[in-house]
């Protein structure tokens, strides 16, 4: 009886505590991505794994069932308990990405993912996003450090993740961990030609390793495709993604009426945002944008009242990846940006990806929860 009145309290403190509107919004963005695994990529996914027609939605519901408790376990621990762990988990999930390069399985020319017999495949990038987040604020945040020191340990340790990723190769990753590396130290109040000169020297890294080195050979004609339409060899996943946002129109043809997911590999992951487009339409892809904005929108207003740096910086961080990864997406999707393979923060199915967007939301919760005096 005692140990069920313990349960119980600290289920009430938690509950108390936490931002109940983004907790229910994040909850929202999940069961969404439940919904339309179910009508929408379900039955073609299972007829191509010759499984039951409902094994892939079920696959798909016991992800989310793990990282709804990942979302509990983290926005339940008090500060100190989220940095120390986040630290040792951090670590394991850098060694990890060490070991893809000679452990790593290899799927369509990238090695990305680790199949270890007593864990399911995952991708180890997937995994460590959101701590890096959580060891950059530390990082910058650290006050017995040099401000210069501080900024150059944040460029060696973002520098060899990236040169992890790149060797892969995964650019799309390499990128999108930047992007929010550069975020949190902008926000730390660099000085603005510092980073410009950071981003010069990156990007003339990056443009030499494209032209130059024959293993990113298949960038160059995947941004080639993207200028040239006509004469493009990477086009196909992004010209039937952007003919069935077209075909679906304002309202979509109806459930299970989408042809996409039958012509595409990776639909339900990668391509998802258009799947829903082409089966409900595009105001269904505006109301889903729509819940991204208002929980940046949600997040953000937290973060103006928020004193703390270091948990400032953690919020923006974490904030500033959904976006990103969404924008990103979004924008293969519509062919704003060249074909890479991103998959849709809360929506689209995926191991990995799943288990990052909880941990994400529950550092989110657990830094937005009601502060107690």
């Amino acid at each position: 009886m005692q140990s069920d009145s313990i349960v119980y309290k600290f289920y009430y403190q938690w509950w108390k505590n936490i931002d109940k509107s983004i907790f229910l919004l994040i909850s929202l963005l999940f069961v969404i991505g439940l919904f339309f695994s179910l009508v929408s990529t379900s039955l073609i996914a299972s007829d191509k794994l010759d499984t039951n027609s409902y094994f892939f939605f079920f696959k798909h519901l016991i992800y989310v069932l793990i990282g709804i408790s990942f979302i509990f376990i983290f926005s339940s621990l008090n500060s100190d308990q989220l940095y120390k762990y986040s630290i040792f988990l951090f670590f394991i999930s850098l060694i990890s990405l060490f070991l893809v390069p000679f452990v790593g399985v290899e799927v369509k020319g990238s090695k990305r993912w680790i199949d270890l017999f007593f864990l399911p495949r995952f991708q180890p990038i997937e995994v460590l996003k959101p701590f890096l987040i959580i060891i950059l604020a530390t990082i910058l945040c650290e006050s017995r450090s040099n401000i210069l020191f501080k900024y150059l340990i944040s460029i060696i340790l973002i520098s060899v993740i990236s040169l992890l990723l790149i060797a892969q190769p995964d650019i799309g990753q390499t990128l999108l961990v930047v992007f929010c590396w550069a975020v949190q130290i902008f926000t730390s109040g660099i000085n603005i030609y510092i980073l410009l000169a950071i981003f010069i020297a990156g990007a003339s890294l990056l443009t030499y390793l494209i032209i130059y080195v024959p293993r990113f050979d298949y960038i160059q004609g995947r941004i080639f495709s993207f200028f040239n339409r006509e004469t493009g060899t990477h086009n196909f996943q992004s010209d039937k993604a952007i003919e069935s946002i077209t075909s679906g129109g304002f309202f979509g043809k109806g459930i299970g009426e989408g042809t996409l997911k039958n012509r595409v590999p990776e639909a339900h992951t990668d391509y998802i945002i258009s799947v829903i487009s082409e089966e409900f339409g595009v105001v269904a892809i505006i109301l889903i944008l729509l819940l991204f904005l208002i929980l940046i929108y949600m997040v953000f207003k937290k973060i103006s009242f928020e004193t703390n740096d270091k948990v400032k910086l953690i919020l923006i961080g974490s904030t500033s990846l959904i976006l990103m990864q969404a924008t990103i997406h979004v924008g293969v999707n519509i062919r704003l940006f060249p074909t890479t393979g991103m998959t849709l923060p809360f929506l689209s199915y995926g191991g990995s990806s799943i288990i990052s967007t909880s941990i994400l939301a529950g550092i989110i919760l657990n830094l937005t929860k009601r502060k107690i005096t």
